[in-house]
């Protein structure tokens, strides 16, 4: 088949649905774990296993996303990916009716496991479908269908799940026996039923549509070079930019995560309600649709990718340190504000990584998903520094990560392979 230009709007239309239904889905988190806490009578260390037990399904999924995409292609993997989810979120049923931890977190890594597939296919989909230069440009509209749905999951279902949750608090501290307890926290639990009922039947709907798209199938096809096959690359891990990016993107979704899901139990240690603090989800999120924003103005018309990373970088830095100087609503806020130094940096570090990999890009583009993982390891170390130190201190756990970020940005993405390797050529 001959290769044509595939149109890159319609395309982006239905990626950019994805987007948000998985934006949706993944931002609930930070309402979950307040949820959780109280409905399961946890600790708050405990109550960040929820973003544990979601993000560290891609460090065990990306490279057989990768494989299965190999045997059904983009589109499809896309579908499987939505089916996986809404898995994921039946489960909630039984853990609520149960009032069990373990399986909410059981559905939590389902519901990752079909986000590792989903994001192993459409993030390469959306870098190959133009130039790569303004891959985070197109990346960013993404993003933006993203954080918007980020923006309203928590209070849409914080509506839903933690409403009244002050008063359903001081009702538990004066509940006179175990029973009277047990049955204000099954009623808590319940909540949560038809919502995820609701999220499972529309994460079907869009895998049926997405079947049926007329969403063009990309492939990775090598183009004939004339350089002899021992002088080219051989593994994926001949790429050290590609190594520099993992690291990259396990700091910037960690960060990204604490920033998001942190946000409300820290607003109620510093003695705002949870009535008011359940909304700061959204803040971090809407900082960070600013921050997309400027980027698909900023990219590459006056920035470059790696410069904009490098801004993000350093407004991290300072954004941080504005957190742990500063009290109240304004060290919220600045917890909030982080949203922008977050909101480019996977637009950017992704592209970035996967550039000049050729026929690797679709492992190399696992390998990079499995750097998500960050989102389940920083944020628990977060959660047992906190119990030491307390929650705001612990936020100095975000500079050394902005700090390897800078570093990818000013130079570990130019440290490439010497050795010459086959070049992809995006194809319908």
């Amino acid at each position: 088949m001959k290769n044509a230009r595939v149109p890159v709007v319609p395309p982006l239309v239905v990626i950019g649905a994805l987007f948000f239904i998985f934006g949706f889905i993944t931002w609930l988190n930070g309402t979950l774990i307040p949820f959780l806490k109280i409905a399961c009578d946890l600790t708050y260390s405990q109550a960040l296993l929820v973003t544990f037990a979601f993000y560290i399904a891609y460090v065990f999924l990306a490279i057989p996303s990768s494989l299965i995409l190999q045997k059904t292609g983009f589109k499809n993997g896309m579908a499987l990916g939505l089916v996986v989810m809404a898995g994921g979120a039946l489960l909630f049923v039984p853990a609520a009716q149960a009032r069990s931890f373990a399986l909410f977190l059981i559905g939590l890594f389902i519901q990752g496991a079909g986000l590792a597939l989903l994001q192993t296919a459409s993030n390469p989909y959306a870098s190959i479908l133009g130039p790569i230069e303004s891959a985070a440009q197109r990346i960013s509209i993404l993003g933006i269908c993203n954080k918007i749905a980020g923006a309203l999951s928590p209070v849409v279902i914080g509506a839903v799940v933690l409403k009244g949750a002050s008063e359903l608090e001081n009702q538990l501290a004066r509940a006179i026996s175990p029973a009277a307890k047990a049955v204000l926290l099954q009623q808590l639990a319940d909540r949560v039923i038809v919502p995820y009922v609701l999220m499972a039947g529309a994460l079907v709907v869009l895998a049926l549509l997405i079947k049926v798209s007329g969403l063009p199938e990309i492939a990775t096809q090598p183009t004939p070079v004339t350089i002899n096959a021992p002088e080219q690359a051989r593994s994926v891990w001949q790429f050290p930019h590609l190594l520099f990016g993992i690291g990259a993107i396990f700091c910037c979704v960690g960060i990204e995560v604490i920033a998001g899901d942190t946000i409300i139990q820290y607003g109620r240690s510093q003695g705002i309600s949870l009535d008011i603090a359940r909304n700061f989800t959204s803040l971090t999120l809407i900082a960070m649709l600013v921050g997309y924003c400027v980027g698909i103005w900023a990219i590459p018309r006056y920035v470059n990718q790696q410069s904009a990373l490098s801004i993000c970088a350093v407004v991290g830095v300072v954004g941080t340190v504005g957190v742990l100087l500063t009290q109240g609503y304004t060290s919220v806020l600045c917890v909030a504000l982080l949203g922008v130094a977050n909101s480019l940096m996977w637009p950017a570090i992704f592209p970035l990584g996967i550039k000049g990999l050729g026929s690797f890009t679709e492992r190399g583009s696992a390998l990079l998903i499995m750097g998500i993982g960050g989102g389940a390891v920083l944020p628990y170390i977060y959660g047992q520094l906190s119990e030491v130190i307390g929650l705001q201190h612990a936020y100095i756990l975000l500079l050394p990560c902005y700090a390897y970020v800078l570093f990818f940005a000013l130079k570990g993405h130019a440290i490439q392979v010497k050795k010459p390797v086959q070049q992809a050529v995006p194809t319908i």
